[in-house]
């Protein structure tokens, strides 16, 4: 039997206690977020309230009406502890269930693809086999609108028939939004086509044969192919643009989510640039008193005691962990407006080389600790709503010694593209010698990086005809 040994060895580690991570949690949350994460505490940590909403009853109502028998019959919360304790109680009415059913019923849902879908199911009138082959199709759409997977694998998988299946596609793509029900875009396309205008059109047959030609503008090609002119591939490769890749697209609840700006920086009455926070939509939190008197009475529980120690500890940990992540991020839009006084005049193109580590040294702090409170925040500034992240970035220098962007070098870049001639779009090599002539050398494969991050096609895509 192998001999057992006990050795002792001496190690650092670093934890972070739950406290410091709640702080970096706050500090990293980006506006809804941390709106979320407030109104979560208020509901499960009885000794914080909402200063707020306090002060807003108290500003709607005098010290006169809040003494007054008449103003305690007219408010709902204080008739309902008055009845508890008086015993009193009134029965459910009618009336009191309808009120009930209509706020319940004024409170609406998006409606997703699939209700959509299935609402105009349920108004078609099909065999009940066909209608469950529809049902199972519309369960297997994608976002887009799209069946993710064979129609043959699908009756497979649910022992439907091929003919009901195939019946039920038809129906699925007679639905609207056009489009919807294909095998992916191509198709979709088609169904669009077909559904507006039919399939002997020009679009129709260049979508089917020559999808791949347009991608790449090759119109002279396809014109001679369909015996046509390059001007009428033109126009209907307009309008094949102006159709929708993305059928269900209208009805992902995601696409266009709701921002709000963290801080405004603004100029103030003597016009100089400022900053400001936008907390409104933050409840302004505090301990209770009443809660606070209890620890100190000799009649309570020590459990009591305790668990009022620890909701107060907490509570006044979240206080300041929101307090600091205000303070951080006001202090770096003030560090902001201080290295980007151009850009506040000027705009985009006049952005300057800044890193987080710049910040973090003026403001004594750790560069992840910059890093974290800029994550998902937005400034509204006078050229409109911008991350955080997008000020710092590294750049180049132009030939008068001036310090340029990334930012700044795509700026150009865009603006060199959208006052091009589009017979005769630029190329890589024409955009670099442009940008050359205004003092800003790059080479030619950073012109094709920055111009793929703004979704700007080559050259000899972008033409047209």
């Amino acid at each position: 039997m192998p001999d057992t040994f006990l050795y002792q060895s001496l190690s650092q580690q670093q934890t972070l206690a739950p406290q410091m991570r709640k702080s970096l949690e706050i500090l990293q949350a980006g506006t809804l977020e941390l709106s979320q994460l407030v109104r979560q505490a208020l509901e499960t940590n009885p000794v914080l309230e909402d200063l707020t909403e306090i002060q807003s009853l108290d500003d709607e109502v005098d010290a006169e009406d809040l003494d007054s028998l008449e103003y305690l019959n007219t408010t709902d919360d204080d008739w309902r502890e008055r009845s508890i304790l008086e015993g009193k109680s009134s029965p459910w009415t009618q009336d009191d269930e309808e009120r009930r059913q209509r706020v319940y019923d004024s409170i609406v849902a998006p409606e997703t693809l699939q209700q959509h879908l299935q609402h105009q199911l349920d108004l078609s009138m099909v065999d009940p086999n066909v209608r469950e082959a529809a049902r199972a199709i519309l369960g297997n759409l994608d976002e887009r609108g799209f069946l993710d997977q064979p129609l043959k694998t699908l009756g497979v998988q649910l022992a439907l028939r091929p003919k009901d299946l195939q019946a039920a596609l038809s129906l699925v793509q007679s639905f609207e939004p056009a489009g919807i029900g294909a095998s992916g875009i191509q198709e979709s396309l088609l169904l669009q086509l077909a559904r507006s205008d039919g399939e002997e059109t020009i679009e129709y047959k260049i979508v089917r044969d020559h999808l791949g030609d347009l991608a790449r503008k090759r119109h002279p090609q396809i014109a001679r192919i369909l015996g046509t002119t390059v001007e009428r591939i033109a126009e209907a490769a307009s309008r094949i643009g102006r159709l929708t890749p993305n059928p269900g697209g209208e009805f992902d609840p995601t696409g266009n989510p709701y921002v709000l700006p963290d801080a405004i920086i603004e100029r103030d009455e003597d016009l100089n640039w400022s900053a400001r926070l936008t907390g409104e939509h933050l409840p302004t939190l505090r301990i209770n008193d009443f809660y606070k008197d209890m620890i100190g009475k000799n009649g309570t529980d020590s459990k009591a005691r305790q668990f009022l120690r620890d909701q107060i500890r907490d509570g006044r940990s979240l206080i300041h962990a929101i307090s600091l992540r205000q303070e951080t991020i006001l202090a770096i839009a003030h560090k902001l407006i201080e290295h980007q006084p151009l850009f506040l005049k000027k705009g985009h193109r006049h952005l300057c080389p800044l890193t987080m580590s710049d910040i973090a040294d003026e403001l004594s702090l750790h560069a992840t600790t910059i890093s974290r409170a800029v994550a998902g925040k937005y400034v509204l500034t006078p050229h409109g709503l911008m991350e955080m992240r997008a000020f710092f970035a590294t750049g180049y220098q132009t030939s008068d010694g001036a310090e340029i962007s990334n930012a700044g070098v795509r700026e150009a870049i865009q603006q060199l593209v959208s006052s091009e001639n589009p017979e005769k779009p630029l190329s890589d090599e024409v955009i670099m010698k442009a940008l050359d002539k205004q003092g800003i050398k790059v080479a030619r494969r950073t012109v094709a990086k920055y111009r793929e991050q703004l979704n700007i096609l080559p050259s000899h895509l972008r033409k047209t005809f």
